[in-house]
């Protein structure tokens, strides 16, 4: 899939015009400097989406899905998990359960024996058991395709919804994980903690159009290069925009071996990844890598 190439830079508008004199925290955040105003940090904010479109054309969901429901129900099993185990999970899942009637039906310890390797499988079945019951009787057997709608259905979070509404009806959203959350701190784009009002900043500095692909490549670079522990800030494509370059390792060489995933050369974490990803599949559970 090819990355929509972001024009809005030049089109703050008169809103962000007008709030251009407002002080924001500055960007190396050291005593006594300038603060970076409201414009600032939009045109920074935005320069640094357009240098991940270049780096990642190819970002996209990383969980394995054909319908709505796969997707809700294997964004509901990736909480605490990785995605890849969450793909190597689904195949025999949803042919167990194809339908939201065949999973409102099913036996609780055999769903549970079939989630088990994502973790925390007895509360994950019974969020799973009751979002289907409430599909098959609220939704006709349909995922609503409305953000209200879809909060109402146990286990689902704006987070969850968001992912939903994003790539499976093409509905903008920002998916707050903890990728998302970490970088746009890092990078200066909010101080908020609360996924809600991370949201909310982080949805006022772009426009709507942007949202599902700005997520993408933020969780793609968080996973692929801005690690939480050692960030690869040596082998970093926005290093000069960051400013938190330094917290992580800046020598070019060490940096690059901290690389993941098709950075570093490894399988990806879909089993069946698009066409245009230039990794390697994940394997399927249990084979050898």
């Amino acid at each position: 899939m090819t990355a929509p190439r972001n024009s809005a830079v030049g089109e703050q508008g008169s809103a962000e015009s007008a709030e251009a004199a407002k002080p924001h925290k500055s960007v190396k955040g050291s005593k006594g400097a300038r603060p970076e105003s409201r414009l600032a940090l939009v045109r920074r904010a935005r320069r640094i989406n357009r240098e991940l479109a270049e780096v990642y054309p190819y970002a996209h969901p990383e969980l394995d899905f054909e319908s709505p429901f796969q997707l809700l129900v294997a964004t509901v099993l990736s909480a605490q998990t990785t995605d890849l185990r969450v793909n190597q999970t689904t195949p025999a899942l949803f042919a167990a359960y194809p339908t939201p009637e065949d999973m409102a039906a099913a036996d609780p310890e055999a769903l549970e024996q079939l989630i088990r390797p994502t973790g925390f499988f007895r509360a994950k079945a019974k969020s799973l058991l009751g979002l289907s019951a409430a599909l098959r009787d609220r939704f006709g057997g349909e995922v609503p395709g409305r953000l209200e709608d879809l909060v109402t259905l146990p286990g689902v979070g704006r987070k969850t919804a968001n992912v939903v509404l994003g790539n499976a009806f093409g509905v903008p959203g920002l998916t707050v994980d903890t990728h998302f959350g970490r970088l746009v701190r890092r990078w200066k784009w909010t101080a908020q903690e609360d996924p809600e009002k991370v949201e909310a900043e982080i949805a006022a500095l772009f426009p709507k159009s942007e949202w599902t692909m700005l997520s993408h490549r933020i969780i793609f670079h968080g996973r692929r290069v801005c690690h939480a522990r050692k960030p690869a800030c040596g082998a970093c494509p926005i290093a000069p925009l960051c400013p938190a370059y330094g917290e992580g390792e800046t020598d070019p060489d060490k940096a690059k071996k901290l690389l993941k995933y098709e950075m570093g050369g490894q399988p990806g974490q879909r089993l069946r990844p698009p066409s245009d990803y230039p990794g390697r599949p994940a394997a399927p559970l249990g084979a050898a890598e």
